[in-house]
């Protein structure tokens, strides 16, 4: 059992979700909500997509340091409760999507699906890429997936 103590180091809070990683059940599920708030908060404070998508792209780059970092004091590769890396892939299923709560919620669906189902080439890459790079980049992945999805959904409706 992890200890909320590693949540007083900045950079463990971060890849712990604030503490969403902790749960008990489904902490990646917990770490997605995380997620859906900072893409809530984006969206009410009116940022530009330019914006959002370099925001996107910096907790990406900051995402691999920050997963390796935890991993490293976990001893533990893609530990449960580093969920950084699905906080930045739901900020990826959401970079394109239109807004509005309904909005939020299906790319949450779809973001959880595709990074539990991890279709190929997801599941061949979380098996065989290691450190940061690769906790982060099959959620990264998933939210490509998710957001492919949620614009045909968009497109059809």
């Amino acid at each position: 059992m992890l200890s909320a103590k590693l949540l007083k180091n900045p950079i463990h809070a971060l890849a712990l979700g604030f503490g969403t990683g902790l749960a008990p059940k489904a902490p990646g599920t917990c770490g997605t909500l995380l997620g859906l708030a900072l893409y809530w908060l984006l969206q009410y404070l009116a940022v530009s997509p330019i914006i959002f998508i370099a925001i996107t792209i910096v907790c990406f780059i900051a995402g691999i340091w920050i997963c390796q970092y935890t991993a490293d004091a976990l001893g533990v590769h893609d530990h449960p409760a580093i969920v950084w890396d699905e906080v930045v892939g739901y900020l990826i299923t959401m970079m394109f999507a239109p807004s509005g709560w309904l909005w939020m919620l299906v790319g949450f669906g779809l973001f959880r699906l595709f990074d539990i189902w991890k279709p190929w080439p997801i599941r061949v890459i979380d098996r065989s890429v290691h450190g940061g790079f690769g906790i982060m980049f099959d959620d990264v992945l998933a939210g490509v997936y998710a957001a492919i999805v949620l614009a045909f959904i968009d497109y059809a409706v």
